[in-house]
C-alpha cells in the first residue's frame, strides 16, 4: 500500500513525536546495567541463539541509553560463534548503510561517529573482516521504540532498514529493549520490517517477523 505525500508527511510527524517520547522513556530508565544483563541473558539463552546453525551472529554495540551489550560481548567472543558488529558508513551513492565487521577482540575497535565503537576507518572493507548481510544467521537489533507485534522504530537514519531488507529471510531478527520502550502500537511505514522477537526485562514478545 502506497501513501500519498500528505499521508506520508502526517505519518512522519506522528512518528517524530512518538520517537521523542520513546527517547525520553529510555533515557529515564533506571537500573540500566542490571536490566540490560537480564535482557542479554535472555537473548543468549534463546533457542535461536543456541541453534548450532546460528554460527554468524550480529551483536550491536550499545550507545547512549540503549540496552547495554558491552558487558556480555566478551563471553560471546569466547564462544564458538562468529561475532559480527555493525558500524555506520555510506554506500557508493552516499546513502547511509551499516558495514559489518567480524570482531575477534574488543581491542580492534575505536570510538567513532556518535561515540559508537567501530573498527578504524583505514580498515573498513578489509578482506576477511568485512562480511555481507546475507552471511548473518541471527541479528540482534537495537531500537528506540517497539510494540508487541514486533513493530520497530529506529533513529530515523535508515541504517538498520537497509540492513534488514538485505538479511536472509531465515535469519531471525531479535530486538532488545527496556519495557519502558514498549508502545501499544508503533507507527510503521510501508517499508518497515517487523521483528521476530522483542526481548525486555519482563517478557519475550513474539513478533510478526517478515513472513
Amino acid at each position: 500500500m502506497s501513501l500519498s505525500p500528505e499521508e506520508l508527511d502526517a505519518l512522519m510527524e506522528r512518528k517524530s513525536k512518538m520517537r521523542r517520547q520513546a527517547y525520553d522513556a529510555r533515557n529515564a530508565q533506571e537500573d540500566k546495567d542490571e536490566l540490560s544483563k537480564i535482557i542479554v541473558n535472555k537473548f543468549v539463552n534463546l533457542p535461536e541463539y543456541k541453534d548450532p546453525k546460528a554460527k554468524t551472529v550480529m551483536w550491536y554495540l550499545d550507545v547512549r541509553s540503549e540496552v547495554r551489550t558491552r558487558h556480555s560481548i566478551g563471553d560471546a567472543l569466547n564462544s564458538e560463534k562468529r561475532i559480527i558488529v555493525p558500524y555506520c558508513t555510506v554506500d557508493e551513492e552516499g546513502q547511509n548503510k551499516l558495514g559489518l565487521w567480524h570482531l575477534e577482540s574488543m581491542d580492534e575497535l575505536v570510538v567513532g561517529k556518535w561515540k559508537i565503537l567501530e573498527p578504524p576507518k583505514e580498515r573498513w572493507g578489509e578482506k576477511g573482516k568485512e562480511i555481507e548481510p546475507e552471511e548473518l544467521d541471527l541479528i540482534m537489533v537495537p531500537g528506540v521504540g517497539f510494540d508487541r507485534r514486533g513493530g520497530r522504530m529506529g533513529n530515523g537514519q535508515g541504517y538498520y532498514d537497509r540492513l534488514l531488507e538485505n538479511a536472509r529471510p531465515d535469519a531471525p531478527l531479535i530486538a532488545l529493549a527496556f519495557e519502558s520502550q514498549m508502545f501499544p502500537e508503533i507507527l510503521v511505514g510501508p517499508h518497515d520490517v517487523f521483528m521476530d522477537k522483542v526481548i525486555t526485562e519482563k517478557a519475550i514478545y513474539e513478533g510478526k517477523g517478515r513472513h
